[in-house]
């Protein structure tokens, strides 16, 4: 059992070089002292912002700095791309038809980064 993730918890990106700050709407009116999050907070720039500079080799900016480097790798600015939701939620409990976020739940970026949840913005409510 993890806790209930809210506004305000506090993201860490693999390749990031920053923790970031996960932002949620407060759309679905449930609150655990700010907004509760759902699996489809995952929207960057809108609920997810960027990690300060990317180190992933993968990410076609880092590449292309690294190889203008002569293969020196060369940190680029984040801008995470994120096609799916948080997995694995919350199966028992749902928020606006959506599993709830926990503190176990990982997001994948695009460019292979894992996005982890370090603090769940609330310790007081816990869910499955």
């Amino acid at each position: 059992m993890g806790c209930l993730v809210c506004a305000g918890a506090t993201l860490q990106c693999i390749f990031g070089m920053a923790p970031s700050t996960l932002n949620v709407l407060p759309t679905s009116r449930v609150m655990a002292g700010m907004p509760v999050a759902t699996i489809m907070d995952k929207n960057p720039f809108v609920n997810i912002m960027p990690f300060g500079m990317c180190s992933n080799p993968a990410n076609p900016t880092v590449a292309s700095a690294t190889a203008a480097a002569l293969g020196v790798l060369t940190p680029m600015p984040c801008i995470p791309v994120i096609p799916a939701p948080w997995l694995p939620g919350s199966p028992t409990v749902l928020i606006g038809n959506y599993p709830a976020l926990n503190q176990n739940c990982k997001l994948m970026c695009a460019y292979g980064g894992l996005i982890q949840i370090q603090s769940p913005g609330q310790t007081t409510v816990m869910v499955p």
